[in-house]
């Protein structure tokens, strides 16, 4: 009974000591610990301590350092012969920066399975430098609409906060503007945001020591889109035989330097760059002849702008040249301000003058000012009194030839002319008057004849019916009497009684 108690517990014995001498069973080495600085500097030494507690009489072991999951780079080692605690110097770099593990192991043991520690982390800090403000597209200048894309380049540094300045001012988080650590986004950038740009890159250690790298100052231009020119040109009369037409193609925005083309139809006439946003050419001119259809185009390097067609065509001008106007009514009906227009029955480029008493009126003066709209017309507009009031007419010319000057015809003008009132409105009112006063006599003697007729006709009627009654009775009478002496008295009786009843009945 005793035997067989004891066999199963010999062969658990003998299975123990077996596997033991073969490494197995428990582990014989403790978990390292590992201790040491949570942040470190870039370039500085480092003291990193491991122990092992628990371990083997008499087994040398190795403690070795490694960044966790890279075995293959072995940071430091340390042979402990009674359990002392190991210490790696270590000169810092970024590559550090990481979680740290310390491994043991039994030095002249191979069976011994190695033991490591938990992780332990360490930041490190590499001071920022050389600080640099670089374009994603590599060039400064831009056009309005674009992203511009700027980029804090450094030599050195992590854990980097950025900031951005323009034109010295902060760069604030906005809907056109946005900072993504080292990245400033500017979205449908415009003239407005063209300046100098510069970055301040900042990190600590700890909370001792700041290390801050300015960038230099980049200049960004953001060029705006050159808008479509206006074409337009006027004549030059270099002889009495030779003609010039200068053409004018003109934008209103757009970062020069500007590149204008002048083309007739699709051929390229003229073309030339200029740092401004207005060019002129010259072009050879024939009078009252159609030579083409001119347009401009403009391009500041991002696209080209085109001008609407303009005929190249000169019409002199001529006759005959008409003068019109208007009026202003102020209170009580008064005429406070008069209007002329002046307009020539031909003429492409016509000049406008207006005289006063044959005296030549500038564009304003105390009273008036003229408004020119060539080559359709031109208006004076003057307030009415003592000074205005003269004898206005209207002069027009080519404006490259004075001598072609064309008069309308003079009209004086003063306060009371305006007032009074036209002889052809008096005669229209008087004669309507006269109409109304003639129509109520007549309607009122037609009355009065009508009713004398009607009076006339109605005393006729009256006598004829008095008479006729009168006219009447007495035949009666007499017939009645004649009647009764009829021998058929009943029959004759009878029938005038039924037909003379009403005389008969009378009292």
């Amino acid at each position: 009974m005793y035997s067989s108690r004891m066999f199963p517990f010999l062969l658990v014995c003998m299975l123990g000591s077996c596997y033991c001498g073969k490494g197995g069973g428990l582990p014989l080495l403790g978990r390292p610990e590992m201790s040491g600085p949570s942040e470190a500097m870039a370039n500085e030494v480092v003291d990193f301590n491991c122990l092992l507690s628990i371990y083997p009489k008499n087994e040398t072991i190795l403690l070795e350092l490694f960044k966790e999951g890279d075995r293959d780079k072995l940071l430091g080692f340390y042979s402990s012969l009674k359990g002392e605690t190991a210490t790696f110097p270590i000169v810092i770099t970024t590559l550090h920066e990481g979680n740290l593990e310390c491994v043991a192991r039994a030095q002249n043991n191979p069976h011994l399975e190695p033991t490591v520690s938990f992780p332990h982390y360490l930041k490190v800090i590499e001071p920022v430098a050389g600080a640099k403000v670089i374009t994603q597209s590599g060039q400064d200048e831009v056009f309005e609409g674009s992203t511009l894309k700027l980029r804090c380049k450094l030599t050195a540094g992590n854990h980097v906060s950025y900031k951005w300045l323009e034109n010295g001012q902060p760069v604030s988080q906005s809907p056109r503007h946005c900072v993504v650590d080292d990245l400033l986004f500017i979205n449908r950038t415009s003239s407005a945001d063209s300046g100098s740009y510069m970055c301040m890159a900042t990190n600590h250690y700890k909370t001792t020591r700041v290390f801050t790298s300015n960038s230099s100052e980049v200049v960004i231009t953001v060029k705006d889109v050159v808008s479509n020119p206006e074409i337009s040109f006027s004549v030059l009369k270099k002889d009495p035989h030779n003609y010039f037409a200068v053409v004018t193609c003109q934008s209103t925005r757009g970062t020069p330097p500007v590149t204008f083309s002048l083309y007739n139809r699709t051929e390229l006439a003229f073309s030339m760059t200029v740092d401004e946003r207005k060019a002129t050419f010259k072009i050879p001119l024939v009078l009252e002849r159609h030579l083409g259809w001119l347009q401009c185009q403009a391009c500041n390097g991002d696209q080209v702008a085109y001008s609407s067609q303009l005929p190249l065509q000169v019409v002199s001008v001529a006759g005959p040249v008409m003068m019109k106007y208007d009026y202003d009514i102020g209170d009580n009906y008064v005429v406070i301000g008069l209007r002329f227009y002046c307009k020539a029955t031909k003429g492409s480029h016509p000049r406008y003058k207006w005289f006063l008493n044959q005296t030549l009126l500038q564009d304003r003066g105390s009273f008036y000012y003229t408004v020119h709209q060539p080559p359709e017309q031109s208006i004076l507009l003057l307030s009415v009194g003592r000074s205005s009031a003269g004898t206005y007419h209207c002069e027009v010319s080519d404006i490259f030839d004075n001598s072609t000057a064309i008069s309308s015809n003079k009209q004086y003008f003063d306060k009371d002319v305006l007032n009074r009132f036209p002889v052809s409105v008096v005669a229209v009112v008087f004669g309507c008057f006269t109409f109304l006063i003639l129509l109520v006599a007549a309607c009122c003697w037609t009355g009065v004849l009508y009713r004398r007729r009607l009076n006339g006709e109605k005393s006729s009627v009256v006598q004829e019916m008095e008479t006729f009654q009168a006219h009447e009775d007495e035949p009666e009478v007499s017939e009645y009497q004649d009647h009764v002496d009829v021998n058929d008295d009943s029959v004759t009786t009878t029938h005038l009684h039924s037909r003379y009843t009403p005389w008969l009945e009378r009292p």
